[in-house]
């Protein structure tokens, strides 16, 4: 009730714009916005009215539930044939010296040092290299499937899978149907960058294009499959290439409804090629989420992840459209440590994310991948919680 009491606030404030009025009153009726009006909320919504929209559609569809989860996550390797100007993780072939490659025999090592762990996702994503094909992914998730069969295998993106399916001359038909086969439970929502071409072209050229990208997914979605989408934000983009990259995700949402949830994903300049383009503040962080989430209104979750962007703007982001901050983790992952993320030894134990949840009045829920309630701990109590072996963040989920 105090929540469409806030949006009724903004819809009787005169000094708004008739336009920001008529989204809001949009937003209260449960209609869509449109292109033009996704741009507008870029170009004209201050932070408090943004998050007013975006926490009333929260609201309605999540209450107070945040969610996240228990996973890990084995990184292949960092070498790869791309060289995507904003990457500080990965290494072209001729640094391979700064690299790592892991075998088949070491990536299911890693699975099983977790056994008897409470991890409900294995989370498989990296560099892309030749020797990572089709066999060898169909071999990996079957021996994981085989070893723990209710751990959930999401791996990797469609950048990895246009490069294999490529190299095997098999459509992404074909390629998602031997995937699932083997034992793959859905994909995560990396690569896609912005959708636009003429930004994509400057900043990730060679790479799979955007339909590319969506053309995976569906073919996914046809499979039963849910995935994940990302958006890579805050760099040489302007408003409008973020609204077409939603927009494209919104229409492919219409069409198959496989889509879980959208992450929009800052832009760090440490150590990349882009280290000249300043990263945006927190301020367009809170506003990039608040927009995602009036936009995307047939996306169920948008997620942010606290070691990228830091707890406190974490805390920050639930009253701007977020319902899930992901999970506990380590340092092993380095995607984001290694771009400049404000956690660079990141390490939360489940009594202190639930616990962060809880100071900004929030429901912590821990999830599996696909939103089944593992645990509520609104009222849990914690029994001298020893720190978990296992922290493990889905990078680019």
């Amino acid at each position: 009730m105090q929540n469409s009491d806030n949006l009724q606030f903004l819809l009787n404030n005169p000094n708004l714009s008739a336009d920001l009025k008529h989204i809001a009153q949009k937003v209260l009726n449960k209609q869509r916005i449109t292109f033009d009006e996704g741009v507008l909320l870029y170009e004209q919504g201050e932070l408090g009215y943004l998050g007013t929209l975006a926490n009333h559609i929260r609201q309605e569809r999540h209450g107070d539930k945040t969610y996240f989860n228990r996973n890990f996550h084995i990184e292949p390797t960092n070498l790869c044939v791309y060289d995507c100007k904003f990457c500080s993780y990965s290494r072209l072939l001729k640094q391979k010296s700064e690299g790592w490659e892991y075998t088949m025999d070491e990536m299911f090592d890693m699975v099983t040092k977790y056994d008897g762990e409470p991890v409900t996702e294995v989370h498989i994503v990296g560099g892309v290299l030749p020797q990572y094909d089709v066999p060898f992914y169909q071999q990996l998730f079957a021996r994981i499937r085989a070893h723990r069969p209710e751990l959930h295998i999401k791996a990797l993106t469609p950048v990895e899978y246009h490069y294999i399916f490529k190299k095997a001359k098999i459509d992404y038909a074909t390629g998602m149907r031997l995937m699932q086969e083997a034992g793959l439970d859905s994909i995560p929502g990396g690569g896609a960058e912005i959708f636009d071409p003429e930004i994509r072209d400057q900043i990730s050229k060679d790479k799979c294009t955007a339909d590319q990208w969506l053309a995976i997914h569906e073919e996914w979605h046809k499979l039963g499959g849910r995935s994940n989408a990302t958006m890579l934000y805050g760099h040489i983009e302007e408003f409008k290439h973020r609204i077409d990259h939603m927009e494209r995700l919104r229409q492919l949402q219409d069409k198959t409804g496989g889509f879980q949830t959208f992450i929009p994903l800052k832009f760090r300049n440490k150590d990349n090629q882009m280290s000249h383009v300043p990263e945006v503040s927190v301020i367009e962080d809170l506003r990039n989420y608040a927009v995602a989430r009036i936009y995307l209104d047939n996306f169920d979750h948008i997620k942010a992840y606290w070691a990228m962007i830091s707890r406190t703007t974490a805390q920050l982001s639930l009253n701007f459209g977020v319902d899930d901050i992901d999970g506990t983790l380590d340092d092993t992952t380095k995607i984001y440590s290694m771009a400049g993320a404000e956690e660079q030894h990141p390490g939360m134990s489940t009594k202190q994310l639930v616990e962060l949840i809880k100071h900004v009045g929030r429901q912590p829920i821990e999830r599996d991948t696909l939103y089944n309630v593992v645990t509520d701990y609104t009222n849990f109590e914690f029994e001298n919680e020893p720190k978990p072996q296992y922290y493990k963040l889905p990078v680019i989920n």
